[in-house]
């Protein structure tokens, strides 16, 4: 029998492997810098109403740093998605690191609101930019078998890192004055970005994305060092990588291609990654601007609220992790997305009876399923792209994703004037019911991930 090539026995080999230290390795590496975006993301969230406050913001304004952040994670995402692809992972997880860290102690020296949006939106770049090498770099490293709850691990790092930035802020704003306190809290992002730098440097390269590039030998020297002492399960059914188009193609190529060749999967992908980000961030940014006043929770008091609520939102993401690679990816993906809209509702009658207890008890489940709903999406609809195209489509679903999440928290603050923060909750609630029903079609004609090797889930002609 003749021996495969390297096309076919190299991902083959990768997803036949048990998992072994080098694999615990990439995960942590790589969730590192997952906590790291997170608690970029929600230190905003805790100093947004003393930011208000200590520049004298409406609403509206305060609103608009969220929305500034989440342009920047859409351009960051489309565009190093695309560099990611071209240039490889490994290259664009330092990269995005220098830019963040820079841009974040700039964030944190800022003299006012106007510098403060400017510094908020490089950060976000180098943020957007994670989104799309890290989601791409654990699916093609990790044996198919593991695919599924490591990635989910790795998103995992994503409320650790929500609870940091309570827990830092709450530190801060009660060591200093509230006008010097924030800046610390935005500072530390930086020592982080360090700690996650000297993590990183032992990363691999993707043997996938290079045997994609013809460089088969570093595959293959890639391959041997995970192989080192590792226990091996049978060969799962091989199939060849994808043949990429010959030369270096442009940025609107890559997408054009992946429009003209993968519609489908790229709008599953923009579905889950809209819905989810536009009532995600949408109630993050709608919490300490409309809810908390309303039921009587005080600045000083915001991130106690978020630390305690974030308990949810790791236990969410561990039951995601378990089930994405037990139940599988369309009914853990449906299920998170369904609780999600109904904890919302409840949200919503709480606010509405000004029950602070019954806020902050809704908001630990609210951030159950909302956390279970993106941990569960990110995997499943990264797997689905070719491996020359993956980072590409990741990042254009986030892209597209950021879009709604951008919008999401002016037009929750707009709603809630005109008509009641029961109507703003009953819109956050709809996004999830759409992210739901857009598995519908998936879950009867997409391909079920769960343990199977990437390039036979590429190879399926369905989109």
């Amino acid at each position: 029998m003749a021996e495969p090539s390297p096309s076919a026995a190299v991902p083959a080999r990768l997803d036949r492997l048990a998992w072994r230290p080098i694999h615990t390795w990439i995960t942590l590496a790589l969730g590192v810098g997952w906590l790291l975006d997170a608690f970029e993301v929600n230190v905003v969230g805790n100093v947004l109403g003393i930011l208000r406050d200590l520049w004298h913001l409406s609403s509206v304004q305060a609103s608009a740093i969220v929305t500034i952040w989440l342009v920047g994670l859409m351009f960051g995402a489309l565009f190093f998605g695309y560099l990611a692809d071209r240039f490889g992972r490994r290259r664009l997880f330092l990269v995005t690191l220098l830019l963040y860290s820079s841009a974040t102690v700039l964030s944190a020296l800022s003299p006012g609101y106007a510098f403060f949006l400017v510094f908020r939106f490089l950060t976000a770049i180098g943020v957007g930019a994670e989104y799309s090498a890290i989601n791409a770099a654990i699916g093609e490293m990790i044996p198919a078998r593991y695919r599924g709850r490591a990635g989910a691990t790795v998103m995992n790092f994503w409320p650790l890192g929500t609870i940091l930035a309570a827990g830092v802020t709450l530190y801060f704003i009660n060591l200093f004055p509230p006008s010097i306190g924030w800046r610390f809290a935005f500072a530390l992002g930086a020592i982080i970005a360090l700690f996650t730098l000297w993590v990183r440097r032992v990363l691999p390269e993707s043997p996938r994305w290079l045997l994609g590039k013809g460089r088969v030998k570093e595959a293959q020297a890639i391959l041997e060092r995970l192989e080192q002492g590792a226990s091996r399960f049978p060969a799962p059914a091989a199939a060849p990588a994808d043949s990429p188009p010959s030369g270096s193609p442009g940025f609107w190529q890559q997408l054009l291609r992946l429009l003209a060749d993968h519609p489908a999967r790229l709008a599953l992908g923009c579905a889950l990654d809209f819905t989810e980000a536009a009532g995600y961030y949408g109630i993050f940014a709608f919490l300490p601007l409309v809810v908390l006043p309303a039921v009587g929770i005080g600045r000083r008091q915001v991130p106690e609220f978020f630390l305690i609520g974030n308990i949810g939102a790791v236990v969410g993401g561990i039951f995601a992790a378990a089930f994405l690679d037990k139940a599988g990816r369309k009914p853990t993906v449906t299920a998170f997305y369904l609780l999600a809209a109904l904890s919302l509702l409840a949200m919503g009658a709480a606010t509405r009876d000004a029950s602070a207890r019954g806020v902050l008890w809704s908001f630990v489940f609210v951030n159950f399923a909302a956390t279970g709903s993106w941990i569960s999406a990110y995997p499943t609809f990264s797997e689905i792209f070719p491996t020359s195209l993956r980072s590409t489509g990741i990042g254009a679903s986030v892209a597209f994703g950021r879009i709604g999440a951008a919008l999401a928290p002016l037009v929750l603050v707009l709603l809630s004037r005109r008509a009641s923060p029961f109507a703003s909750f009953a819109l956050l609630a709809s996004f999830y019911a759409l992210g739901a029903a857009a598995m519908i079609p998936w879950w009867i004609w997409g391909p079920e991930g769960r343990g199977r090797p990437l390039e036979i889930l590429a190879a399926e002609k369905n989109g």
